[in-house]
């Protein structure tokens, strides 16, 4: 199992920033993907930002710009720092890690862009 703890939500002006972290703990051995989700009222989750361990990422082409994924692999950690954000940004993200078999979802943490 891998717990996942993700930080960073809150509410801010549009073209501000903010920098969400997803913490993971439990059983990391094998995690190969690393990313982010959101879910919009009333919309279905949409993936934002992905890494694996090679470090290639993946944006939608809404972000792609103004958020980077990163991670650092020796805290089990990933970031999305996201700049320049727009009230169309505003969701609840969630941190996902994937490996071969298996995936995991946190809990989700809100982020409100401001217009």
């Amino acid at each position: 199992q891998v717990q996942l703890v993700e930080s960073g939500g809150g509410l801010v002006q549009a073209g501000g920033s903010l920098r969400l972290s997803c913490a993971a703990s439990g059983s990391n051995f094998g995690i190969n993907v690393m990313g982010w989700y959101r879910q919009a009222p009333g919309e279905q989750r949409e993936l934002v930002a992905t890494i694996t361990s090679g470090d290639s990422t993946n944006y939608v082409d809404s972000v792609k710009g103004r958020f980077t994924i990163s991670r650092d692999n020796a805290k089990n950690t990933v970031y999305l720092q996201m700049d320049r954000l727009k009230p169309e940004d505003t969701a609840v993200y969630y941190c996902h890690v994937r490996k071969i078999f298996e995936q995991y979802w946190g809990r989700g943490t809100l982020v409100t862009v401001s217009s």
